[in-house]
C-alpha cells in the first residue's frame, strides 16, 4: 500500500507543472471570459451586469453575422484543400529517395512565424509589381488579379496562404500514418491484381481514417481562430470582406474597449467550435477505423 501511495504522489508531482499550465492558462481565463459575457465594461470603470444582453446583441450584430460567413467561407476553402494536399504529398514523399530533404522543405514554412509569412505573401499578392502577378503576364499572357483588394479574391488569398503554410503539419501527421501501415495489405492487394488507385482508395485512405480525423479536428479549430493572415495583409478589408470572427473580437475589446461584448463574440465561437467538434467526433463512428 505504501508503494503504491508513492507512486501515485510521484505522479501527481509529474503531471503538476502541466496541470497548473492548464489552470492558469486555459480554464481560469475560459471561466473569467464567460463572467465578463455577462458584463458591461470598458475596461476602466466598474463592471454591469447586463445578464444575456450582450449574446443577444451579437447575434443581431450585422459585424459578428458578417464575420461568421467569412470565417465559415475560409474553413470551406482550407480543410478540404489543406487536408488532401497534404495526403497527397505525404503518399508521394512517404518512399521517396531524399524523403528527409523534402520533409525539411515542406514543414520549413511551419516554423516560420505567421507575421513573417503575412508579409512575405503580402508581397508576393500585390496586384501591380507582386511575383504572382509578373509570373502570370510573362508565361501566360494574363493579367492578375487584384488578390488583396478584390472582395470576391481575398479570402481565397488568404486562404491560399493558409493551405501553404499548414501543408507541413498535417504532411507529417499522415507521413507518420502512413508507416502504421502493415505492408502485407498492399502486397495482398497486388496479388489480386488492384492497381495502385485502388490501393490508395480501399487501403490507404481507410488506414489513415485516424490520422484523418484528427487533422481535420485541428484544421478546423486553427480556421476558425485565424486573425493574424487578416490583420497584417488587409485589415479586415475590403470592405470587410476579410473581417473573421477573431478579427471581430479584436475590434471590439481593443478598438471598441466593449469587453463585454468581445467576451461575448469569443462565447458564441467556443460554442460554435465545441459544437463542430462534437459533431465530428459523433459521425467519425461511421468512417474512422481503429485497428482491425
Amino acid at each position: 500500500m505504501n508503494k503504491r501511495v508513492s507512486e501515485g504522489l510521484w505522479g501527481y508531482l509529474f503531471i503538476l507543472p502541466q496541470s497548473l499550465g492548464l489552470l492558469v492558462f486555459a480554464l481560469i481565463p475560459l471561466i473569467s471570459a464567460f463572467t465578463l459575457s455577462m458584463m458591461k465594461w470598458d475596461g476602466f470603470g466598474a463592471k454591469q451586469f447586463v445578464g444575456l444582453q450582450n449574446f443577444t446583441g451579437q447575434l443581431a450584430s450585422e459585424d459578428f453575422r458578417l464575420s461568421l460567413f467569412n470565417t465559415l467561407w475560409y474553413t470551406v476553402l482550407v480543410v478540404p484543400s489543406g487536408i488532401l494536399l497534404a495526403i497527397l504529398v505525404a503518399v508521394a514523399l512517404n518512399k521517396v529517395r531524399g524523403k528527409v530533404i523534402y520533409r525539411l522543405f515542406y514543414y520549413m514554412p511551419v516554423v516560420t512565424g505567421s507575421i513573417a509569412v503575412s508579409m512575405v505573401w503580402l508581397w508576393l499578392l500585390n496586384s501591380e509589381f507582386g511575383v504572382i502577378n509578373v509570373y502570370l503576364k510573362q508565361w501566360f499572357g494574363i493579367e492578375g488579379p487584384n488578390w488583396l483588394t478584390d472582395r470576391a479574391m481575398v479570402i481565397p488569398s488568404i486562404a491560399l496562404l493558409s493551405v501553404w503554410w499548414g501543408l507541413g503539419g498535417n504532411m507529417v501527421l499522415f507521413l507518420a500514418g502512413l508507416q502504421g501501415i502493415s505492408a502485407s495489405y498492399y502486397e495482398a492487394a497486388q496479388i489480386d491484381g488492384a492497381g495502385k488507385f485502388r490501393q490508395f482508395w480501399h487501403i490507404t485512405l481507410p488506414l489513415l481514417s485516424p490520422t484523418t480525423f484528427f487533422a481535420t479536428i485541428m484544421t478546423i479549430i486553427g480556421s476558425f481562430q485565424v486573425f493574424d493572415q487578416s490583420f497584417v495583409m488587409t485589415g479586415g478589408g475590403p470592405a470587410k470582406a476579410s473581417y473573421t470572427m477573431v478579427y471581430h473580437i479584436y475590434q471590439l475589446a481593443f478598438v471598441d474597449f466593449t469587453f463585454g461584448k468581445s467576451a461575448a463574440a469569443a462565447v458564441l465561437l467556443f460554442i460554435l467550435i465545441l459544437s463542430l467538434t462534437l459533431v465530428q467526433m459523433y459521425t467519425s463512428k461511421r468512417w474512422v477505423h481503429y485497428g482491425d
